[in-house]
Order: C-alpha cells, then sequence, then structure tokens
C-alpha cells in the first residue's frame, strides 16, 4: 500500500456553540491540514497521485475557509454544526472526495486538521 500526503493552512475563526468555556467566545487559529491519499498502483509515471493535482484540490477547497468565520459557512452555520477540528477534518474529506476522481485501487486515506501545534483531529472511513 502507497500513502502520500499534504500539508496546507487556512486563517480561520470560528465558536463553539453550547460550549462551557472561553472557546465559546469567538477566537481565530491558524488550521493546518494534512490530506492522505492511499492505493495499490503506481501510474506509469511511478506516482500514486501527482502532488500538484492534490494542492490543488485541496487549495481550492480551503480558500472557502481561509479568513472567514467558520460559523458563518452553509456547512457549519445552516446545520448548526460546531466548526470543531473533527468536524472541519470530516468536512474537507467529503469535499476532496467529491473534487478527486480516484482510480478504482486509489483513494482518501484521512484528513487531518490541527487546531494548533500540539492539538488535532483525523477524520478516515471505514
Amino acid at each position: 500500500m502507497f500513502r502520500i500526503a499534504i500539508r496546507a493552512h487556512f486563517d480561520a475563526a470560528h465558536f463553539l456553540r453550547n460550549y462551557p468555556g472561553k472557546c465559546a467566545q469567538v477566537h481565530g487559529h491558524r488550521w493546518e491540514v494534512e490530506v492522505c491519499l492511499k492505493g495499490t498502483k503506481l501510474s506509469a509515471a511511478g506516482m500514486l497521485v501527482d502532488f500538484h493535482d492534490l494542492k490543488k484540490a485541496v487549495k481550492q477547497i480551503i480558500t472557502d475557509y481561509d479568513h472567514c468565520l467558520l460559523n458563518d459557512l452553509p456547512e457549519f452555520g445552516q446545520k448548526k454544526l460546531n466548526p470543531t477540528a473533527e468536524n472541519i477534518a470530516r468536512q474537507i474529506f467529503l469535499k476532496v472526495n467529491n473534487v478527486l476522481k480516484f482510480e478504482e485501487d486509489t483513494g482518501l486515506a484521512w484528513v487531518k486538521v490541527y487546531e494548533s501545534p500540539d492539538t488535532w483531529a483525523i477524520y478516515e472511513e471505514d
């Protein structure tokens, strides 16, 4: 099994609804995002997926998150979903799956979102 990953970041604010602490107030983070693909077969060029294509897809997705209040985005505001690292990782995972078209033996392994250098969440599907 091969795995490749890229890292990107965005800066955004959020607050947590129904949270009994200071994170209920609007505050910001520099969110780091890692996206990892997995697969068993390489292309004729020896690549699972071109890093350029993966970076472009992730950049396209996180551009909507950059320099905004995450709670105002439809996936968080309209659904009343807290923009936690866990939920952001899941949303990015779903969006990457919609943007990239994978070969039969290749897919998304996981998405990891860092809220700070020491705290992160991973979303993956079985």
